[in-house]
C-alpha cells in the first residue's frame, strides 16, 4: 500500500471537532505512519494553538497536520500554524484561496481541502492544492455535499487526471473493505472520522464512544447548532434524544434552550445548551444522552474501541491481504 504526501500510509485521521482529535490521538496515528490531524478551535487563539501543536510534537517525532474550518474566524490561527510548520493544513467549509495556498507552500506546508462536490474540487485543482479529500454524503459530523462517495469520488479522480494530486476518500469508511473499494475507484488514500472517535486515544467521552458501539443507525439532519453554524447539516447517531426531536421546527435553535451540561473545550469553560451540537468530550458533565453524537453511516461496522495505531495497522495489513486474496483469485 503506497503512502501519500510523504507519509508512510495513505490513512488520514479526520480532524474531529471540537477537540476530539487532540495531541494523544494525532500522535498515535502519526507514530503508526498515518496522517493525524488536530482540530483548530473555532475562535482565534493563536497562542493556545501553538501550545497544542508543540504538545503534539512532544508525543511524536513524525509529521502531522491540523484541520481548520474556514467558516469561523481563522486568520491569526492560520498564521500561527504556518509559523509552527506542521506538515499538513487541512481546510474545510470555505474558499481555499490562491493566496492561502501560496502562503502555506512558502512555509513548507501541504494544503489539503475537503470538498463535497465536483465544482469545489475543480476550484481546488486550479489553486494548486497538494491533495483533495472527497467527502461523501455518508460521512459523520458536518457534511458539505449531497453526493454519495461512490458517485463523486471517480468524478474527482477523472478531474485530477494525471496531475500529482492524490485523491483521498472520506465518508462511511471504517475498515479494509472500504479502503480497498475506495482504491478501486481511483483514490490513493482514505480519511476516517467515526472509526478514530472510537479509539482509546480519542478525547471523546466514554459514553459517546460506547454509543458508537451500541447504535447502528444515523440520520442526516440540521437540528444541532443552527445558530452557531447556520446552513451546516450533519450526520448524527439516532439516539433516543434525537428521535424525540428530529422534527424540531425550522425557526428554533439552541440560543433559548436550557443548559444541559458543561465542557472544557480547548482550555475554555463552555456551557452546553440543548441542540448546541457540541459532542461530549472527556471533561463533559451533565445530560450527555441529550447531546449531539456525530457518526458516519458505517458506524454499525464498529464493534470495539481500539488503539488508534492498531486501526492504522489493521487497515493497511487487511487491505493488502484482501487485494491479494480477492483480486488475485479473480484473475486466475
Amino acid at each position: 500500500m503506497k503512502g501519500i504526501l510523504g507519509f508512510e500510509h495513505g490513512i488520514v485521521q479526520a480532524p474531529l471537532g471540537p477537540d476530539i482529535s487532540g495531541p494523544e490521538l494525532v500522535a498515535a496515528v502519526a507514530n503508526a505512519g498515518g496522517i493525524g490531524l488536530l482540530r483548530c478551535p473555532d475562535w482565534e487563539c493563536p497562542d493556545y494553538l501553538r501550545e497544542l501543536i508543540r504538545k503534539t510534537k512532544t508525543l511524536t517525532d513524525k509529521p502531522f497536520g491540523i484541520g481548520v474550518v474556514l467558516a469561523f474566524p481563522h486568520d491569526l490561527n492560520i498564521k500561527a500554524i504556518l509559523e509552527e510548520k506542521v506538515a499538513v493544513l487541512q481546510l474545510y467549509w470555505g474558499a481555499c484561496s490562491q493566496e492561502l495556498v501560496d502562503d502555506a507552500h512558502r512555509a513548507g506546508l501541504k494544503v489539503v481541502p475537503q470538498v463535497g462536490n465536483i465544482e469545489e474540487a475543480r476550484k481546488a485543482v486550479a489553486v494548486g492544492v497538494d491533495a483533495i479529500i472527497v467527502q461523501g454524503h455518508e460521512a459523520g459530523g458536518h457534511v458539505i455535499g449531497k453526493d454519495g462517495l461512490f458517485s463523486l469520488l471517480p468524478r474527482v479522480v477523472d478531474l485530477v487526471g494525471e496531475r500529482d494530486i492524490p485523491v483521498i476518500a472520506a465518508g462511511g469508511i471504517v475498515d479494509a473493505r472500504g479502503y480497498v473499494a475506495a482504491l478501486s475507484l481511483g483514490a490513493q488514500g482514505v480519511c476516517l472520522g467515526t472509526r478514530f472517535v472510537a479509539t482509546h486515544e480519542s478525547y471523546a467521552h466514554p459514553i459517546y464512544k460506547r454509543k458508537l458501539i451500541e447504535y447502528e443507525k444515523t440520520e442526516y439532519t440540521d437540528v444541532f447548532g443552527r445558530a452557531r453554524w447556520p446552513g451546516a447539516p450533519h450526520r448524527v447517531l439516532e439516539t433516543p434524544f434525537f428521535d424525540d426531536w428530529r422534527s424540531l421546527p425550522a425557526d428554533e435553535n439552541e440560543v433559548n434552550q436550557p443548559i444541559i451540561g458543561r465542557s472544557t473545550i480547548h482550555g475554555v469553560e463552555k456551557e452546553i445548551r440543548r441542540f448546541s451540537g457540541t459532542v461530549p468530550n472527556m471533561t463533559t458533565t451533565g445530560d450527555l444522552e441529550s447531546m449531539a453524537m456525530y457518526a458516519g453511516q458505517s458506524v454499525g461496522l464498529i464493534k470495539e474501541i481500539l488503539p488508534a495505531g492498531e486501526v492504522v495497522k489493521s487497515l493497511v495489513e487487511e487491505a493488502q491481504a484482501l487485494i491479494l486474496q480477492k483480486f488475485n483469485n479473480a484473475t486466475t
